[in-house]
């Protein structure tokens, strides 16, 4: 925030302070002894807001305090000359103290303790003496070296403290010990909170002392003094620290001075006595964290006295005090924020600041009006504003009447004089100094509380007073720094007149680069200056590019006038830079242009065409010397440059003939062609800038440059409004052009040359996983002349799965399978060249090692020779077609294991033969040709015969499925708790469609891990495979002992009703280990039919958990038995 220099609407300072209780320490000899220096310092250093509020000062012992006026004992005749004196604050605060502290060394066993006891006693005598009858307290401090014991234990320290208060005339509480130990600040802070106990009597004391007074007041002639007593009380219960009865005592003050009858002599004392309580109530508020009963009060304040002007002679310094009111406002409203209160947008110290500036404004003007400049009136002699002792003895009263409270003026020649010396000291008030110190602290805080309009406006006004301050280049400085804003937000009425100001600025300064950019700008379509102003800036324009002086702008100082006329000058006498480039981007000058490509892109055979379009606002035709487009790639420049000489003279045309000479409100085209560089296919080529010269080389020369393909600040929001707007548009000539309909194109592609080929890719969708898939590509040329250097490009195309691009490979060989090191994309592979019509086959192998989708990119290039404009150039075109392929499985494989009468198994057993069976299903949508299969098994299986395939040269409709049969065994394995390896099922197959020529997939599937156990007894049976009715059935069990033990075995026979049998019904038998033994039967079979057999239990008395439930599953339960045939029929059988 921004402080301005004291002055005398300023408030006192010991009126913003926080009154504190004024303790003096005297006794302390800080500059030479340093026990002393310790304490004082333990007093003063450092204070922590939680220490009590003492303001303290070291004095001597026999310091003279300010004498005490007599008390009165009737005010019956007393007449009082004024509301309050100025040194009273001043007097409480720092000159008469609440508390005297005397601070002596003595230590309770000091040997010359009569001596010393005298010498403090006289200390504290002298004291008493100094302070002249007044009621402040007095107290004595003992510096001791030894800590003292607790109270009541030491006799002597208790004894000797009694005489020595006699000795002074003390109260045991005004009698403290200081012992100067490590904890001395600890003791010091004890000792302050005493001090504060004595200094809060005091000012209670006082309190009543004042209010004692107001019995023998009266309402007639004492009026003053009840506004006196009652701030007296309000100032003393601050000083004691009772913020709220202050508070109230401050109200009633400040109705009472409102009570006071007032005129145009008095009104000035009045009204300072109102800001002084206004003050004070608004800061207990703000302490109080009441900040709406501040402003409540702060309005009610500006209510009462905004009228109470007084003397119309002196109206500046009614505008001087309201604007001091708003800015302590301010100021009190800021600090409260600062201490942690919170403003919101629409009420901060911004508005209080802003509403101070205005009144320093009034001020301005008042005094402007007031104050005679006339230079043969001299200040008056004697001044008329001095006194005695060089201040006031009242606040708010006049210099050369102090005291007289009549409302007639005895004096009128000395008023005049008075008058006149207050107005010419007014005169050399920098007043814009401080209207902008005001508006500054309200920037910062609209800026601070997000208001940028409030922010911009007084930025301006701000700039305006430097301006009239002659500051002209902070002026210039910050309304450039708003222009943008007003730009933005459209607001043309005051941008036109901050232009104003600022070419003003400029003038004066003879900135030349500045004067041009603002005279372009009030010239264009944005500035609301009538034609004639405009006609007096071109032609000054003109001057300037002509290196000429211009005409001075009107309303200037003429003598910062004369002074910019020498600048002006200078600058064409000393040879400088001529050549000013002024980027018009950001601002809306008098020339609007855009620039236009005919197509959002054009290929590289053909020429690029681009319109360029101007148009001016000035009052006058006006005449540029050249015109340059300029682009991402510059060698393209010289192809876009329009120039026309012509005299300086000559820049404001006569007559609209001429290629750059412009007519206002009319567009103008230009138009460009050139040749694009085959390099430049498949970039972008961008118009960066728009150069457009004004002036030539005899003058000054200006460039107006847009960045990109022209418009300024103004065009986008035109743009917007233009596309909104249902107005029709008015007609005009067919061979002129609606500015409103033209639309910048600043950029345009450069694309390769229309290809004359036909691409056709011919394939068999979809791919089966792993099978090398040919898509065949077929390539005719449709061009005139032959075309060279063909590459093919052909694969994954880029940008899918990473996944996808590891299990994709491609090749032109189809007679091998693909291997790792082939690509997901072959690139530019050279073809070689083709005649006119000539047409070529190229076959892409393709090897998906996943099923999915995918797409794949074939791209074919060439280069052709072609003419252009007349140049021949060579022309590489392409053309590019995507196709997308589905990759399935061309079949699905189940395998199972099973015992040998084909029942499921979960696991299988150690040396017992089982069969493995797959089944091959074609999911493919083509006939497939099975070439072979082959078993490979792992070392932990054995086959039980040999190893052949069923299904070679098998081919596979879809839906249609092959099986095969293997019988296999497995030796015990030590660890086979996780399951045993089975090995992989090997398949070699391709389409049935495809040639010899493609080689054979071979796919492996791996084949599941099974479960192994061992048995301790393996059971099989020999037995027909049918029966026969009433005929013998021989049957023999082999029993197998699969252990190292020998096995006893019992084995019972279970009848069957279908069958009769002969051999042991119940037997109980013993095997070796790894021996077999064999059982035979003979059944006679009873009934025809599918009947079960005579089932088997037998019983391991070494394994009573093993049932002969397991063994069942490894003997058949069931046999077909045929019926009883008659024997002719049996005969012819075997004949035939």
């Amino acid at each position: 925030m921004i402080r301005m220099s004291p002055t005398q609407w300023d408030f006192p300072v010991e009126l913003c302070c926080r009154p504190m209780a004024f303790v003096t320490l005297t006794g302390l000899d800080v500059t030479y002894n340093a026990v002393h220096r310790a304490i004082w310092d333990a007093f003063c250093a450092n204070r922590r807001a939680d220490r009590v509020p003492i303001s303290f000062k070291v004095l001597p012992g026999d310091h003279e305090y300010p004498k005490c006026r007599p008390k009165r004992t009737s005010y019956e005749w007393y007449i009082p000359k004024g509301i309050l004196k100025t040194g009273w604050m001043n007097k409480h605060l720092n000159l008469v103290p609440a508390l005297v502290v005397v601070f002596y060394e003595l230590d309770w066993d000091e040997a010359q303790w009569k001596e010393k006891q005298l010498e403090c006693a006289t200390r504290v005598e002298i004291v008493r003496q100094s302070l002249q009858g007044r009621n402040s307290k007095v107290a004595v401090v003992l510096i001791q070296k030894k800590t003292p014991l607790p109270p009541g234990e030491d006799m002597i320290a208790s004894e000797r403290a009694a005489t020595l208060c006699n000795a002074c005339d003390l109260s045991g509480k005004s009698l403290f010990v200081l012992p100067h130990t490590d904890h001395l600040v600890g003791y010091i802070i004890r000792l302050e909170n005493a001090f504060y106990e004595h200094a809060q009597t005091y000012y209670y004391t006082e309190i009543r002392r004042v209010k004692s007074h107001k019995e023998f007041l009266n309402k007639t002639t004492h009026q003053l003094l009840f506004v006196r007593h009652q701030f007296k009380i309000a100032f003393f219960s601050e000083l004691k620290q009772d913020t709220q009865n202050a508070l109230k005592n401050y109200r009633t003050a400040y109705n009472l001075v409102h009570e006071l009858r007032s005129h145009e002599t008095n009104i000035l004392e009045i009204k300072t006595m109102a800001g002084f309580i206004n003050y004070k109530i608004c800061r207990l508020c703000f302490q109080h964290n009441t900040p709406l009963d501040a402003i409540a009060q702060f309005r009610k304040h500006i209510d009462f006295c905004k009228k109470k002007i007084g003397s119309a002679e002196l109206s500046f310094e009614h505008a001087a005090w309201m604007s001091k009111q708003f800015q302590a406002f301010g100021d009190l409203f800021d600090e409260a924020i600062k201490l942690g209160l919170t403003a919101i947008q629409t009420q901060n110290p911004g508005f209080y600041y802003q509403q101070a500036a205005y009144y320093a404004q009034e001020r301005k003007q008042l005094a402007g009006q007031l104050c005679n400049r006339d230079l043969s009136v001299t200040y008056p002699s004697p001044d008329p504003l001095e006194t005695a002792n060089g201040v006031l003895d009242f606040y708010g009263q006049r210099a050369w009447r102090q005291g007289i409270l009549s409302f007639d003026l005895t004096d009128p020649e000395k008023e005049k004089t008075g008058i006149l010396a207050l107005q010419m000291k007014e005169i050399d008030v920098m007043h814009s100094e401080l209207i902008i110190s005001l508006l500054s602290n309200a920037v910062a805080q609209f800026k601070k509380y997000k208001c940028p309009r409030m922010k911009s406006n007084l930025m301006v006004q701000m700039g305006e007073e430097y301006y009239y301050a002659k500051d002209y280049t902070k002026a210039l400085k910050l309304l450039d720094y708003v222009m943008c804003d007003y730009r933005s937000e459209r607001w043309w009425t005051l941008l036109t007149s901050i232009l104003s100001t600022a070419l003003k600025c400029a003038y004066l300064m003879a900135q030349l680069k500045d004067y041009i950019t603002f005279s372009l700008e009030l010239l264009g379509r944005a500035s609301t200056l009538k034609e004639d102003q405009k006609s007096r800036i071109e032609k000054n324009l003109i001057k300037v590019l002509m290196n000429e002086n211009p005409d001075p702008e009107p309303e200037c100082d003429s003598t910062m006038v004369k002074a910019a006329q020498r600048l002006w000058a200078d600058r064409v006498s000393l040879a400088g830079s001529n050549l000013f480039t002024i980027v018009v981007q950001d601002f809306v000058p008098f020339v609007q242009c855009k620039t236009k490509f005919l197509s959002p892109s054009f290929h590289v055979d053909a020429p690029v065409e681009l319109y360029v379009y101007l148009k001016t606002d000035c009052p006058h035709p006006i005449r540029f010397s050249k015109l340059c487009v300029g682009f991402s790639n510059q060698e393209y420049n010289q192809f876009c440059v329009v120039e026309e000489k012509y005299h300086a003279s000559e820049i404001l045309a006569q007559s609209p003939q001429g290629t750059m000479c412009l007519v206002p409100g009319k567009t103008r085209k230009f138009t460009f062609k050139f040749v694009a560089k085959t390099e430049d296919v498949g970039k972008k080529i961008e118009i960066t800038s728009v150069d457009l010269i004004l002036g030539g080389e005899t003058g000054r020369c200006v460039i107006l440059n847009w960045r990109g393909g022209g418009g300024d600040a103004a065009s986008s929001q035109e743009a917007v409004q233009a596309s909104r707007s249902f107005k029709r548009r008015p007609k005009i000539p067919d061979n002129e052009v609606h500015w409103e309909s033209i639309t910048i194109q600043a950029s345009t592609m450069i694309i390769s040359r229309v290809p004359k080929i036909s691409m056709l890719l011919n394939h068999e969708p979809p791919a089966l996983n792993n099978e090398m898939y040919c898509l065949n590509i077929t390539v005719q040329s449709q061009e005139d002349a032959v075309i060279r250097d063909i590459k093919l490009t052909a694969g994954l195309k880029p940008g899918q799965d990473a996944n996808l691009t590891q299990k994709t490979l491609v090749s032109l060989n189809g007679a091998e399978m693909c291997d790792d090191s082939s690509p997901a994309l072959l690139t530019d592979v050279p073809v070689g060249d083709l005649q006119p019509q000539g047409k070529i086959d190229i076959p892409l192998y393709i090897q998906c090692g996943t099923v999915g989708t995918r797409v794949f990119l074939v791209y074919v290039s060439y280069l052709i020779e072609t003419l252009v404009e007349d140049r021949q150039i060579v022309c590489k075109c392409h053309r590019d077609e995507t196709v997308t392929i589905e990759t399935v499985l061309p079949f699905d494989v189940a395998v199972k294991f099973v015992s040998t009468k084909f029942e499921h198994l979960d696991r299988v057993y150690a040396d017992i033969p089982f069969l493995l069976m797959t089944d091959i299903l074609s999911t493919s949508p083509w006939a497939l040709t099975i070439k072979s299969s082959q078993l490979q098994l792992a070392s932990s299986i054995t086959t039980v015969d040999q190893l052949e395939s069923h299904v070679e040269n098998i081919t596979l409709q879809t839906g249609e499925s092959a099986s095969e049969c293997f019988c296999l065994k497995c030796p015990p394995v030590k660890n086979s708790q996780t399951g045993v390896a089975t090995g992989c099922y090997v398949i070699s197959w391709r389409r049935s469609s495809a040639g010899d020529n493609v080689p054979i997939v071979h796919t492996v599937v791996t084949l599941p891990h099974v479960m192994l156990e061992t048995i301790p007894l393996h059971i099989h049976a020999d037995l027909p495979s049918f029966g026969r009715v009433r005929e013998s059935l021989p049957v023999k069990y082999h029993l197998q002992n699969k252990t190292s033990l020998v096995q006893d075995i019992e084995i019972a026979v279970e009848p069957s009703d279908a069958f009769m049998f002969s051999g042991l019904k119940m037997i109980r038998l013993q095997i070796l280990p790894g021996s077999e033994q064999e059982m035979l039967y003979n059944f006679y079979p009873l009934m025809a039919g599918y009947q079960q057999l005579p089932s088997l239990n037998i019983n391991l008395l070494r394994f009573p958990n093993f049932t002969s439930h397991l063994l069942r599953r490894f003997i058949p339960t069931h046999i077909f038995v045929k019926p009883q045939g008659r024997q002719a029929d049996e005969d012819s059988i075997e004949a035939a």
